[in-house]
């Protein structure tokens, strides 16, 4: 007996066939070439999810590019994007945009408006990469969007006051942002941050900025590895934030009677780890912080290594250098809740007979003189004079000022060896 066939559902078939094709169809890339006699605005306007546009050099005159579409605005030789410098250049409203390769001017100065070269509103999988922003009131501006890259763009303002310049990378209530390899230059905030969690920041290279090369608030479980922040006019700061790991960054070059490596105020729960703090007022600053490890990082010659506020307890710092800075360690308060253990200081004259590499008796690194100094700057005339040293000595046998149990158990009596993590544009 013949089994029946099995019957083909050649409808069915035709009907795949068709919603394959047409789906290849809405999302391969129409590549479409713009030149400096087309209206840029007028050709984006008619964009359809997809399109790939390849602007050619010239110079396109925008009054706010809106980008709504799944689009990529791919440059040759960096085209220039030239804003009317009274609004936004390029605002992205749409998931999946790419913008790569031009150069993006005149975002205009507004006190009511944050006018941006580049501004992403609530889309997602966006990447901005190698362009160069320059003379823009804000450079990038991310809000409530999510999963976008940030890479390789040079970012540089001119303005000499905070309040004629933006942010040059700005990020407000986002998650999952990648902030990688991009120069950030002469704005107020070279980073900011505020409300944004699950963010990678990574060799990036912040310098010359009016306030913080680095500044976040609210902004939880974030992760800056191997960048640099030099020469910004009040350093790093660090707010209302926990969970953070910040390994591999150098701090260098902030001075001011207000600046600081890093400044970290009401933290919890964050690992701060190989850094290298380099020639700052203040190498570490921590107000009203607990549960903070601070392992093998290098402070050397800062004007104070670190500054640790009575508020901040159940700190943890260990494995740390501590070379040449006019003082380790400083702090307002008679007692320590805080951990000190294993670190290498530079000014300890201790001995070591067992051969263990510690030093046979603890080391107190708060000196009576730096108390003076905080309470009284002008005393600082007298930082290398044999009364002050004298003073010290007494201090640390017959504690009165300083605080009787902030003291390093098992100070090292050879500087540690840390890897000098260097980013892209560490040198």
């Amino acid at each position: 007996m013949l089994r029946p066939q099995t019957k083909i559902s050649i409808p069915k078939i035709i009907l795949t066939i068709i919603l394959i094709i047409s789906a290849e169809l809405i999302y391969s890339q129409n590549k479409i070439i713009i030149t400096p006699n087309d209206n840029l605005s007028e050709v984006i306007q008619k964009a359809t999810d997809g399109d790939e546009y390849i602007i050619m050099p010239g110079t396109y005159k925008v009054d706010n590019l809106k980008i709504n579409k799944s689009i990529s605005l791919i440059g040759e030789n960096y085209p220039i994007i030239q804003g009317n410098k009274k609004d936004e250049v390029i605002t992205v409203s749409a998931n999946n945009v790419r913008i790569k390769g031009l150069v993006v001017k005149g975002a205009g100065i507004s006190f009511l408006k944050e006018n941006a070269a580049v501004k992403i509103d609530e889309a997602g999988n966006c990447v901005i990469e190698n362009n160069i922003l320059k003379d823009n009131f804000f450079g990038i501006y991310l809000a409530k969007s999510f999963n976008c890259v940030i890479k390789n763009n040079h970012i540089e303002a001119y303005t000499k006051t905070e309040t004629n310049s933006g942010n040059g990378i700005h990020l407000w209530y986002s998650k999952g942002i990648t902030i990688q390899n991009n120069q950030i230059i002469g704005h107020r905030d070279g980073i900011y941050f505020e409300f944004v969690m699950h963010s990678l920041i990574k060799n990036n290279y912040s310098k010359n900025n009016l306030r913080y090369g680095l500044h976040f608030m609210f902004s939880d479980s974030c992760s800056y590895f191997d960048n640099t922040f030099v020469s910004n006019g009040a350093g790093v700061a660090v707010m209302y934030t926990k969970n953070i790991t910040m390994k591999g960054n150098h701090f260098i070059n902030n001075w001011g009677a207000a600046s600081f490596g890093v400044l970290l105020k009401d933290l919890t729960d964050c690992l701060i780890e190989q850094n290298y703090f380099n020639k700052n007022t203040n190498g570490l600053y921590l107000e009203g912080c607990s549960r903070i490890t601070v392992r093998r990082n290098n402070f050397i010659s800062n004007g104070w290594g670190i500054k640790l506020m009575a508020n901040s307890m159940n700190n943890y710092f260990i494995d740390n250098n501590f070379i040449s800075n006019s003082f380790d360690v400083l702090t307002n308060s008679k007692n320590s809740f805080n951990i000190f253990e294993k670190n290498y200081w530079s000014k300890n004259n201790g001995y070591d007979l067992d051969k263990d590499g510690f030093a046979d008796v603890p080391y107190r690194p708060v000196k009576m003189f730096s108390v003076l100094v905080e309470r009284q700057q002008a005393s600082m005339i007298f930082l290398h004079s044999l009364f002050i040293e004298l003073l010290n000595v007494t201090e640390s046998i017959v504690p009165s000022l300083t605080p009787i149990n902030l003291i390093d158990e098992k100070p090292r009596m050879k500087e540690i060896r840390i890897e000098k993590r260097a980013g892209r544009y560490n040198k």
